[in-house]
């Protein structure tokens, strides 16, 4: 099979045609922005996706720009250590978890498509329109007035995806639960131990995710540092990734946030640029598939960023459908395929994430202390039942160590 039609040229999009290429399988990728640029903050991968773009050739390029996270830590709004865990290598992976600046990892990943398969293959300013399907193939009409012919489409196009919205046109806009986020990046000296991440507080009275992204750190002293701030509120922001966001809006919840440990509050304040954008999901479809048109990453099962976990599942749904591509007798027995292997996985963790992600350790410490200091830990939350809520979200999640320890290439 040849010409398999991305469109799409983010994370998934170049996941996937790097994994068509390392299988033999030409493609070609159409985005939709004129020009490629560093958007974003922070970004978290598990190890169950590092295996992936390792797999891929991109593990030594990743781990140069980005930070193998050690532990994982989870306090209340006051400062006191709920419960912390090794992550990555220092758990017992033979893949760490990379915290990692978006832009850096798609920089990679860019770079990589380039050199193997020629920057003639990334065809910028070419919006989808639509998209004509027949027993042969599939047309991809575009706003500029081109139109391309090849075997199948996907749509890596996000939660935007005008894929979807062609498949699904009666689905509706993404679907708001409460939760706004404000995200910034602020230089600023190591907490902890430089590789550390953490979780503070709760979503009532505030909750904010603070983890670095650069290793290392620069002559003077300082590094990269990401944060995401959270609030319930009634109403959405638009959902845009790179809206501007205003300090003044969060800054007030989190202006307690100063620990011995690290000043929370202080990097929301020394932030050079601070982006708004809610918590957005959409509910699970019943079918990605149709005929020679399918879904990938966030255009099929955009999800709560918990756990690490968005653009992972997009990876490993690009890693399945490479391999499902090449195995397959027809195009249309591998979309289905594809499907087969990866709907209900996805669409567990999408609900996973609504319902029981790894933050509801803040949760439950927050109720049963209502929202006071503790004395002792213990006599809050035991020992088996933290263990039990991370266990059973890397279950669903697919990053259990020992299974993904056995398990064969998603590539084969």
């Amino acid at each position: 099979m040849q010409d398999v039609i991305i469109i799409g040229a983010g994370i998934t999009g170049l996941t996937l045609a790097l994994s068509l290429h390392q299988v033999g399988i030409g493609c070609r990728i159409y985005e939709a922005a004129p020009e490629i640029r560093k958007l974003g903050v922070g970004i978290n991968l598990q190890p169950h996706g590092v295996r992936e773009l390792t797999e891929l050739g991109l593990g030594e390029a990743l781990e140069r720009v980005g930070v193998a996270t050690s532990e994982m830590g989870f306090y209340n709004r006051f400062g006191q250590l709920i419960t912390s865990e090794p992550r990555g290598r220092a758990a017992g992976y033979a893949w760490p978890q990379l915290s990692i600046h978006r832009g850096e990892l798609h920089a990679v990943q860019l770079a990589a498509v380039y050199e193997r398969l020629g920057a003639e293959r990334v065809l910028l300013d070419h919006r989808c329109v639509g998209i004509d399907q027949d027993a042969d193939g599939v047309t991809v009409r575009f706003a500029n007035g081109n139109s391309v012919r090849g075997s199948v489409a996907i749509g890596c196009d996000g939660i935007h995806s005008v894929v979807r919205q062609a498949l699904n046109p009666d689905e509706g806009p993404p679907a708001f639960h409460g939760i706004n986020m404000w995200r910034g990046a602020t230089r600023a000296r190591p907490f902890l131990s430089g590789t550390s991440m953490v979780q503070i507080g709760w979503l009532d009275v505030g909750k904010i995710v603070i983890y670095p992204i650069q290793p290392g750190t620069d002559p003077d002293g300082t590094q990269l540092i990401n944060w995401t701030a959270e609030i319930r509120s009634p109403e959405a922001a638009m959902v845009d990734w790179n809206r501007n966001g205003r300090l003044d809006d969060v800054l007030p919840t989190f202006s307690s946030f100063r620990f011995d440990w690290l000043d929370a509050a202080a990097l929301l304040e020394q932030a050079e640029q601070v982006l708004e954008y809610p918590m957005v999901d959409r509910d699970p479809l019943e079918r990605w598939t149709h005929g020679r048109v399918t879904l990938v990453g966030d255009a099929a099962h955009p999800m709560y960023p918990r756990g690490g976990n968005g653009a992972v599942q997009g990876i490993i749904d690009a890693r399945t459908l490479a391999g499902c591509l090449q195995r397959e007798a027809t195009p249309t027995a591998a979309l289905l395929a594809y499907e087969a292997a990866r709907l209900k996985p996805a669409n567990d963790v999408v609900l996973m994430n609504r319902a029981a992600p790894p933050d509801t350790i803040l949760r439950l410490v927050h109720e049963r202390t209502g929202d006071r200091p503790f004395e002792r830990i213990e006599d809050v939350i035991g020992a088996e039942e933290l263990a039990a809520v991370g266990d059973r979200y890397k279950r669903v999640a697919g990053f259990e160590r020992d299974t993904l320890a056995r398990r064969a290439s998603l590539v084969r």
